[in-house]
């Protein structure tokens, strides 16, 4: 499962590099889909990680306030230091698949490993979204292949 993580963080890191050709206005503008545009997108997708990371660690949730975030350098900074703490946990003897966790901003039960299943399958699925934005812009996406990416 942790290649997966790694799989997205590569593709994460791909998107910021990606996202340097774009000023900041584009980074911001109001699209049809995702959270709304390319910047909060990336931030979402890394704060639902972090989020049920932290569930599943019985740690507090700590909210990103978005508007705070004007530039891809930030949210990079913040991407990598939340990636510290997750590589902490997958470190560690942490992972208990069939453990039951609860989430303070929802209703019911899940376990370990449906959550760290829908993690990656939520970026995945918001970095089809930034696909198809790359392709509104006339831009070439981010390739989403997992081989030649060096993991397996």
């Amino acid at each position: 499962m942790y290649k997966f993580f790694q799989y997205n963080w590569q593709v994460r890191d791909d998107w910021f590099s990606w996202c340097e050709q774009l000023p900041v206005e584009e980074l911001l503008k109001l699209r049809t889909g995702g959270v709304g545009n390319i910047l909060h997108t990336l931030l979402h997708i890394m704060d639902v990680e972090y989020s049920w990371i932290r569930a599943i660690q019985r740690k507090q949730d700590i909210g990103i306030d978005y508007n705070k975030y004007h530039s891809i350098n930030v949210v990079r900074d913040l991407s990598n230091h939340y990636r510290d703490e997750i590589n902490d946990f997958f470190s560690g003897d942490n992972i208990r698949s069939n453990q039951v966790v609860t989430a303070p901003w929802m209703e019911g039960e899940f376990t370990q490993q449906e959550i760290l299943h829908h993690i990656i399958a939520h970026e995945i699925h918001h970095i089809g979204q930034l696909s198809i934005w790359a392709r509104e812009l006339d831009l070439k996406p981010v390739s989403a292949n997992v081989i030649f990416r060096g993991l397996f």
